[in-house]
């Protein structure tokens, strides 16, 4: 099943592009033995547009652009459910073995995400009460699909 973090802003080369490379390139390696992978990033320019209403609807026309149709969509937004890593492992796993062709997490702008993206969602996660920038978010992202991966293929990476 294939794997896409869809976020709103780019992410400039340096120590935060180098870590979210390391993480891709966890996944990817390890990913394959339980038919989670390739994982991918595509990045939108954030809207120029005054209004957060504008922003936010703009924003959700560029992510929709990317996205690849019949792929469940996750978003992540201060409103949704705090996961822990088993859980989201399981929910990772039951999405693949529903037979979804692949999965969108969506991050949003500094305004957040247009309630179209909303309601047209799987389900949202949460990485709690705290505002973190986008660019974080995508690291933090990363780094629990690689856990998830190695929790469901019996790796020892993940110690709970």
């Amino acid at each position: 099943m294939r794997l896409l973090i869809a976020a709103v802003g780019r992410l400039k080369a340096g120590p935060e592009r180098e870590l979210l490379d390391r993480y891709v390139e966890r996944a990817n390696a390890a990913g394959r033995a339980v038919s989670l992978g390739p994982l991918e990033i595509s990045e939108v320019a954030e809207s120029q547009d005054r209004r957060p209403q504008d922003r936010m609807a703009d924003e959700a026309r560029k992510l929709e652009a990317a996205l690849p149709k019949g792929s469940k969509r996750i978003l992540l937004d201060a409103g949704g459910k705090a996961l822990g890593s088993e859980d989201f492992a399981t929910r990772l796993a039951g999405l693949r073995d529903q037979g979804a062709p692949g999965v969108v997490f969506l991050i949003g702008g500094a305004d957040g995400l247009d309630v179209k993206l909303k309601s047209a969602a799987e389900f949202s996660i949460s990485y709690g009460a705290a505002t973190f920038p986008h660019q974080i978010v995508r690291i933090l992202l990363a780094e629990q699909i690689y856990r998830a991966i190695t929790i469901l293929s019996g790796h020892p990476y993940h110690r709970a």
